[in-house]
């Protein structure tokens, strides 16, 4: 049986990416928050509370989750492309998901992650290819690239999407 934490595999990333490549990739990016309404569309407050496996978070969690991380992504991606070797901090998103703005309606989760993913995907789309080589320094995960940033977050949108597509299709929502 499939790993239900990970609904489309775990992140991989290139060992470079072509300028193709990039551009798919950030075309990903700039699709998750048609593809986060489209996967949320129709759920009723019942559904949203429901986790989308066993000890894993509810689907109102994933959206907000999916909100808090890529507000930290934009703010990654701008410090990579701007500063030599910033420091790209690590935040607990066990803890994150625990608080009480993680169980509130999702529609300004909804906008934020439409709003960001828009910004994000003009910043990346106007970046000499150059800038892509540019590196940081996560505090839990070591040295990336701002590819490497780009490569994740377009794989993590989507990740978390296939939690509430998976879960949906498998309960006939």
């Amino acid at each position: 049986m499939a790993d239900a934490r990970f609904p489309i595999g775990r992140v991989t990333l290139p060992a470079t990416f072509t300028p193709a490549e990039r551009r798919a990739a950030i075309a990903r990016i700039a699709a998750l928050p048609q593809k986060l309404f489209d996967a949320v569309r129709g759920l009723d407050e019942e559904q949203l509370d429901t986790r989308y496996r066993a000890g894993g978070w509810t689907l109102r969690q994933v959206v907000h989750h999916i909100a808090d991380s890529h507000v930290q992504a934009y703010v990654r991606h701008k410090l990579t492309i701007t500063e030599s070797m910033p420091t790209i901090q690590e935040y607990d998103e066990a803890a994150w998901a625990r608080m009480p703005d993680a169980n509130a309606p999702i529609g300004s989760s909804l906008a934020i992650v439409q709003h960001i993913h828009g910004r994000l995907a003009h910043a990346l789309s106007a970046q000499p290819e150059k800038v892509f080589g540019n590196r940081c320094m996560h505090t839990a995960d070591g040295e990336k690239t701002l590819d490497d940033l780009v490569a994740t977050y377009a794989w993590h949108g989507e990740h978390h999407v296939a939690h509430i597509t998976t879960l949906r299709a498998k309960k006939g929502w």
